[in-house]
C-alpha cells in the first residue's frame, strides 16, 4: 500500500515544554504520591514516528495528572528521532542509528564500547525503568490494522492483558532476533518477577483512531494499577470493552528471501485462515502456505521489503476470553 493511502490525521505535539523533566533525565517525569502503591510508567516514542503515545503523554502532563497511590512516570523515549520527523519521509523518523526497542538487555546496556543515539538514550532512562513495576509502552503500526496487545511470551503478560480488557487481540511472542524489547527487559521478562509490561500497537501511525485506542488503553492501565481514580481521567478517554478477546501465539516469521514476494490478498493484519495449506502469498514464485489450522497473520507489511526482512508473522489462535469471565479464567 502506498504512503498516499495513509494521510496524517493528527497534529504532532510540541513536546519541548517537557524537555527538562523532573528526574534528572530529559523528557522523563516521575510523580510520587507518598502513599503505598506500584511504580507505573507510561512510555511514548519508543519509535520517533509513532505519535499516538506522544499525544497521550503530552496531554497527561499538561493536565497535571498526579497519582493518588504509588508513583507514576510519564516519558518520551526516542526524542531525537521524533525531532527528525518529516511528513515527506515519515518512516525515517523511526530511529536515528538503531531501533531503540532492540537494545534492552543488561549486557547490551553495560557494554559501553558500543555507542549510538538509541543506546545513549536507553542508558540514560535505565535507572528509572529499573524501578518500574508496571510498564505500558505505546506503539503504532506501519499498516492500517486493528489494534493489538503484544503481551510477550509469559502467562503473566496474558493475564495482565485479560485484566486490562483492550485491545481485543493479544499477541504472545518471543520478540525479535535482532534484540530485546523494553517490554521484555529484566523483570518484565522474568516469570518469577512480579514486574509486568505490555506493549500496545494502537493502529496505523498517523490515524486518529490510534489516538483513541492509546487514550483508552492508558486510562484502563492506570485504573487497573490503582494509581489513579476514574475521576482523575480526562473526559471521554474510556471506550466500550470488546465482547471477547483472542489470544494468539506467534510460531514463526515469514522472511523475504528476495524482492520477489507478494501477498495473495490486501492483508492488513489479523486475517485468520481456518485450514492448513492455504496460500497466503508467493516468494520467488513458490506459494507460501499456512502451516496449521486457525492461522492468523500478524502485522503483514511490504513497506520495507528487502531480502531478510520479516514480511509477516504467523500465529496460532490459543484461547478466547469472554467479557464476563476473562478476568478470572481463560476459556477455550
Amino acid at each position: 500500500m502506498s504512503m498516499d493511502a495513509y494521510p496524517i490525521e493528527v497534529a504532532f505535539p510540541d513536546i519541548a515544554a517537557h524537555a527538562e523533566g523532573n528526574t534528572g533525565i530529559a523528557y522523563v517525569h516521575t510523580f510520587d504520591s507518598g502513599a503505598p502503591g506500584p511504580h507505573v510508567m507510561v512510555n511514548a516514542l519508543t519509535h520517533g514516528n509513532e505519535v499516538c503515545g506522544a499525544i497521550v503523554v503530552d496531554a497527561l502532563l499538561r493536565a497535571q495528572l498526579r497519582p493518588r497511590r504509588g508513583r507514576l512516570t510519564l516519558a518520551f523515549a526516542n526524542v531525537d528521532a521524533y525531532a527528525r520527523f518529516d511528513p515527506a519521509q515519515p518512516d525515517k523518523a523511526r530511529f536515528v542509528d538503531q531501533d531503540f526497542n532492540r537494545v534492552w538487555t543488561a549486557a547490551t546496556l553495560d557494554d559501553t564500547s558500543r555507542r549510538s543515539s538509541e543506546l545513549d538514550r536507553a542508558r540514560a532512562m535505565r535507572p528509572v525503568i529499573d524501578s518500574v513495576d508496571l510498564l505500558l509502552d505505546l506503539h503504532s503500526m506501519h499498516e492500517k490494522s486493528a489494534p493489538l496487545i503484544v503481551a510477550g511470551p509469559l502467562d503473566k503478560g496474558i493475564a495482565l492483558s485479560a485484566q486490562l480488557g483492550v485491545p481485543a487481540t493479544v499477541i504472545c511472542d518471543e520478540g525479535h532476533p535482532e534484540g530485546r524489547r523494553m517490554r521484555d527487559y529484566e523483570g518484565f521478562g522474568d516469570p518469577q518477577s512480579a514486574k509486568n509490561a505490555l506493549l500496545i500497537e494502537c493502529g496505523q501511525h498517523w490515524e486518529k483512531r490510534a489516538v483513541d485506542v492509546a487514550r483508552d488503553s492508558t486510562a484502563r492501565f492506570l485504573l487497573h494499577a490503582g494509581v489513579i481514580d476514574a475521576s482523575d481521567l480526562p473526559g471521554g478517554w474510556l471506550l466500550p470493552l470488546p465482547a471477547q478477546m483472542t489470544v494468539v501465539r506467534v510460531t514463526e516469521p515469514v522472511v523475504a528471501s528476495s524482492m520477489d514476494f507478494r501477498f495473495a490478498g490486501p492483508y492488513t493484519g489479523l486475517e485468520t485462515f481456518d485450514t492448513a495449506g492455504t496460500v497466503i502469498g508467493w516468494s520467488n514464485g513458490e506459494p507460501v502456505l499456512t502451516p496449521y489450522d486457525d492461522c492468523m497473520l500478524v502485522m503483514p507489511s511490504l513497506r520495507q521489503l528487502r531480502p531478510g526482512v520479516t514480511v509477516v508473522r504467523l500465529g496460532r489462535i490459543e484461547q478466547r476470553l469472554d467479557h464476563t469471565s476473562r478476568q478470572q479464567e481463560f476459556i477455550q
